[in-house]
């Protein structure tokens, strides 16, 4: 285009400059009368006046010339016209028709462009990219049949353009033409010949179709697997074109696919950063976290201050229980980057893990510096003041992120936030309320086991709804077999139930799985062997009860009886 286009101006310059060589400007400004013939007179004669088709010539180099003129002069609306006008007067310019086409349909003037295009294909054997363009000025005007008709000439002339093909088939979906869409697009696949920027340009247009609900998924994703797979068959090493494979198998759902994609992608190109973390995605999703913790630190080998890169190696860390490790990647986040509100509350949550809830607290009124009052802040600090068993200060903090997030998003309130209410009220002694959330927490999460055992436990040990109590956690139980706690609180309730005998078993098996020495489950152990009358090994349990922790209800029951040798450690 630059040749073509230095080369027209070179010649209306040319032309211009033997104009002022042979009419000065004195000559211009004389009253002499104007000795030259009169066209009248030289009608005939073609060496001193040029005919139509040179003047026409001669208007679209010197209006193209005014055009770039008018561009070097930031006056872009007045070189349009110049290149407007100067297409015109030379439709068989096929390069500036397509660039002032181009402009035109930019700034919505499809007539303009209809008209300009209409004459370039009555040239004498146009291209079908000039074909392809009328269809587009004609889709412009609302005129669709003429753009169909104008976009199927682009395809008789290019056979082999995907592009072509593109244009028909979304003009097709665009008005509701389905089912002409994809027969239009059944034609561009079977075009021998196809690279893979052709084919996933394709396999791009059937995933709008079933993205818009106008195909049946089912029926359309082996299609567009069919396409990505002939497109990865060609071998592709464009970057460009290998990361758009990456993103059709990772959007259907082919992880091993993408996966494999963008590790001969980051391999070819390490600072491919977006692959990267494309990558460490799908190893996330595919619950390999050592994987893509070590995409994101070869991005940070090569962009040590990426506040994204340590953000998700935080999650990471976090999802590890490497706590330190987590807090460490936050801080840096907030140092290095822009952070959103949710960095303070992700590292004041790592902060009541490493059970500091005062530097929690700390960080989160930080974030309330820089951030407005939102539903995040306000729940995680109530988290850190339960974790201080502040219960009363903790549940201002949930009962305003409460209503904060039924203002604004009440997708926020989930069965975990209303479980952590839940807890705190009955810590606080509000065990009516607790009950409350409890119950919301079950009615989004049924098989949630923690609110399961929580809530029957809290029932079992006030002697109150003691079948309910034990339907609730056997179905714990069930959930989890091995968790300590939920197998203490079903021994515990079937003691409750007078059945000290079934519930023993539960008991030992809670103490065998426990992860370290916990006095509560002594305690109850205790109590079942003294309902059972076993009272040298009730005793035995109260006494390594009490070595754990000191309790006064407990050494109460110890004094009560005779002195015992207490439970190997």
């Amino acid at each position: 285009m630059k040749t073509v286009c230095l080369w027209v101006l070179a010649g209306g310059l040319a032309f211009g400059l033997a104009g002022c060589g042979t009419t000065p400007k004195s000559a211009t400004r004389s009253r002499k009368p104007n000795l030259e013939p009169s066209r009248a007179q030289a009608r005939g004669n073609s060496d001193l006046f040029p005919d139509a088709e040179a003047e026409r010539r001669i208007e679209a180099q010197a209006r193209f010339a005014a055009g770039v003129l008018s561009e070097l002069n930031q006056d872009p609306d007045g070189a349009l016209e110049h290149f407007y006008r100067s297409a015109l007067a030379d439709p068989a310019h096929e390069d500036l028709v397509l660039d002032v086409a181009r402009r035109l349909l930019q700034q919505k003037e499809a007539d303009r462009s209809i008209q300009l295009l209409t004459r370039a294909t009555a040239q004498p054997n146009p291209s079908g990219l000039l074909y392809a363009y009328l269809g587009v000025a004609y889709a412009q005007a609302g005129k669709n049949d003429l753009a169909i008709a104008a976009h199927r000439a682009a395809i008789q002339r290019m056979p082999h353009s995907s592009a072509a093909y593109q244009n028909l088939i979304q003009l097709y979906a665009q008005t509701g033409q389905t089912k002409e869409a994809l027969l239009a697009l059944d034609e561009a696949e079977k075009q021998p010949d196809l690279d893979a920027q052709s084919l996933l340009d394709l396999a791009e247009l059937l995933t709008g179709f079933y993205q818009t609900k106008k195909l049946d998924p089912l029926a359309a994703k082996p299609k567009v697997i069919e396409l990505l797979t002939r497109a990865a068959a060609l071998k592709p090493d464009d970057p460009v074109v290998l990361e758009k494979l990456g993103d059709g198998f990772r959007l259907l759902g082919e992880s091993a696919r993408a996966e494999a994609v963008f590790e001969q992608l980051v391999q070819g190109q390490p600072k491919a950063f977006g692959a990267r973390a494309k990558l460490a995605e799908l190893y996330l999703r595919n619950n390999d976290p050592k994987r893509a913790a070590q995409q994101w630190e070869a991005i940070l080998r090569e962009v040590p201050t990426d506040p994204m890169a340590y953000y998700f190696l935080g999650n990471i860390a976090q999802g590890q229980k490497d706590f330190a490790k987590a807090e460490e990647c936050f801080q840096k986040v907030l140092l290095l980057g822009q952070p959103n509100v949710q960095v303070y509350c992700e590292l004041a949550l790592t902060q009541i893990n490493l059970n500091k809830p005062e530097a929690a607290l700390a960080t989160l009124d930080k974030g309330r510096d820089r951030f407005p009052r939102s539903f995040p802040l306000e729940f995680y600090t109530g988290l850190a003041y339960a974790r201080q068993k502040r219960y009363a200060e903790a549940l201002k903090h949930y009962t305003a992120a409460e209503v904060l997030a039924e203002a604004t998003e009440p997708n926020l309130l989930s069965h975990l936030f209303y479980y952590q209410v839940g807890s705190a009220c009955e810590r606080n002694q509000d065990r009516p309320t607790a009950e409350k959330y409890f119950r919301k927490c079950l009615a989004i999460a049924p098989d949630f086991a923690e609110a399961l055992n929580y809530l029957g436990y809290m029932w079992a040990e006030r002697g109150e709804r003691l079948q309910e109590a034990k339907a609730m956690i056997e179905k714990a139980v069930k959930l989890e077999p091995e968790n300590a706690a939920f197998l203490d609180s079903l021994g515990w309730v079937l003691f409750k139930l007078n059945q000290p005998k079934e519930g023993l078993d539960y008991l030992l098996q809670a103490i065998k799985h426990s992860e370290e020495p916990d006095p509560t489950l002594y305690d109850h152990l205790g109590d079942v062997y003294a309902a059972l009358k076993h009272e040298d090994e009730a005793r035995a349990a109260w006494r390594k009860s009490l070595s754990i922790e000191a309790n006064e209800e407990v050494k109460k029951k110890l004094e009560a009886g005779t002195p015992v040798q207490p439970l190997a450690r």
